[in-house]
């Protein structure tokens, strides 16, 4: 009897615990095609209010910044480095820093070399979400954006 009572507690604290973590960022993504060999991808980080993500261009000792990680493929070549646009930059207590950082929404973008007529862009996004009072743990998403 006494097992059974803590796996219920066991069982009861891991379904709080997953009930319990905030998701401030949705992701969502597009591919436009801008020639017969050459393509786009979209990256678009819709932030909740009062939060915020940071740059690619983090130094180190800060937050964690932005990383996009694609890995080899056949069908694409990356060309040039993944963009984003002026992040807002400002002093934070926590990092004892100038830090980069975008609020709302924010999107970054990718130029591609097809090697064929399509493809999938796949790859990993880590990013961290922070407000003015506390920071989450940083998370990573996997995208896969068909480009046609």
């Amino acid at each position: 009897m006494k097992r059974l009572i803590l796996i219920l507690a066991i069982a009861a604290s891991t379904i709080t615990a997953k009930s319990q973590i905030l998701k401030k960022v949705t992701w969502s993504y597009a591919a436009k095609k801008t020639s017969k060999t050459e393509a786009t991808v979209y990256f678009k980080a819709t932030i909740d209010e009062g939060w915020h993500v940071y740059s690619q261009t983090v130094k180190d000792g800060g937050p964690i910044k932005t990383t996009f990680t694609f890995p080899s493929s056949k069908e694409y070549t990356l060309v040039g480095k993944t963009i984003e646009p002026k992040p807002i930059t400002k002093y934070e207590e926590t990092f004892s820093m100038n830090v980069s950082y975008f609020e709302k929404s924010v999107v970054f973008s990718q130029k591609v070399k097809l090697s064929g007529a399509k493809a999938v862009v796949k790859g990993t996004i880590e990013f961290m979400t922070c407000d003015d009072k506390q920071c989450l743990p940083p998370e990573e998403v996997t995208f896969s954006i068909p480009v046609k």
